[in-house]
């Protein structure tokens, strides 16, 4: 019959510092990959994981000439860890909302790079933002829209840039801006000098063309329906990339092309027809632990956009 755990029911800070090694540990896959990142021996490494089995009466792990691996009680503890060390972020979160001036993490994903335009918007965002609440660490960066969903929902960020093309259950969507996607082409592709009347149904259906890489709305399908998709790329600035070697035609929002637009190096293809909507949204989560955060950005991003 295995023994009783040593580790008492209200868990010690030095208990709390061997289950944040062997975390680390686990997540580097072996005492010696964990070193660094904890800035002690192996040896030193080998004797707090000992402890910790100890005082635990489990064998977490395996290592020896066939490497390291978790037993299933390892693996059991590993996840409890996971979820306890998220438990206390959480708490952590929770009692610095509870104060009248915020501080911590505010983070904005967006599932594009910012053209110019937005980036001057961005800044006035983020300006406004700074007067109100200055002892915020600004967190801004670029993700897909699955990823920013789940940053969202899991209460990992607070404000998702993206088109709002199939809502979650439990995220709020507010459209900050609205515009046209036009299908282009570059200066090297064989339309660029070619008027639009002569670009015929057939000739869209032979061209190589690249897909958005996600499920866009029913207007958008329904043109990438006329094209031979060909590639993929997800996002606008990549995207623009593809277009501009002249080997493949795709849709694109003209703030993207302006500049390549005034100097001749791009061309839109059948502006009237052969186009759809963008919507950006602003998207938080309905019910988010910060919620005094995401009051404060969903705001600033209302009176600027």
């Amino acid at each position: 019959m295995q023994s009783h755990s040593i580790i008492p029911k209200n868990i010690t800070e030095y208990d709390l510092r061997l289950l944040r090694i062997f975390k680390v540990v686990v997540e580097n896959g072996g005492f010696s990959a964990a070193e660094s990142e904890l800035g002690v021996t192996r040896s030193t490494i080998s004797v707090h994981m000992s402890n910790l089995e100890a005082r635990m009466k489990l064998k977490l792990c395996l290592r020896g000439r066939g490497g390291f691996s978790l037993t299933e009680e390892g693996q059991a503890v590993y996840h409890a860890v996971l979820n306890m060390f998220e438990s206390l972020n959480d708490f952590s979160l929770f009692v610095s909302s509870l104060g009248k001036e915020l501080s911590g993490e505010l983070v904005i994903l967006c599932s594009d790079p910012l053209d110019e335009a937005k980036q001057k918007k961005m800044a006035k965002v983020i300006e406004k933002i700074n007067d109100r609440a200055a002892n915020l660490h600004l967190v801004l960066d670029t993700d897909s829209i699955a990823n920013i969903e789940k940053q969202l929902l899991k209460d990992k960020a607070h404000i998702g840039l993206f088109p709002n093309y199939k809502p979650v259950e439990g995220l709020h969507y507010q459209t900050l801006l609205s515009e046209p996607i036009f299908l282009c082409c570059a200066k090297k592709h064989p339309f660029f000098n070619q008027v639009d009347h002569k670009i015929s149904a057939a000739d869209l259906a032979t061209a190589p063309a690249i897909h958005p890489g996600i499920d866009i709305d029913a207007k958008g399908r329904e043109q990438l329906t006329k094209l031979n998709l060909a590639a993929k790329a997800y996002q606008f600035d990549t995207r623009k990339a593809m277009i501009l070697s002249g080997r493949y035609i795709g849709y694109l929002p003209q703030s993207t092309i302006q500049q390549e637009l005034n100097v001749g190096e791009v061309r839109i293809i059948q502006p009237s027809s052969l186009t759809y909507q963008f919507d950006l949204s602003l998207v938080y989560k309905k019910a988010a632990k910060e919620s005094a955060k995401v009051e404060l950005l969903s705001k600033a991003f209302l009176e600027v956009f």
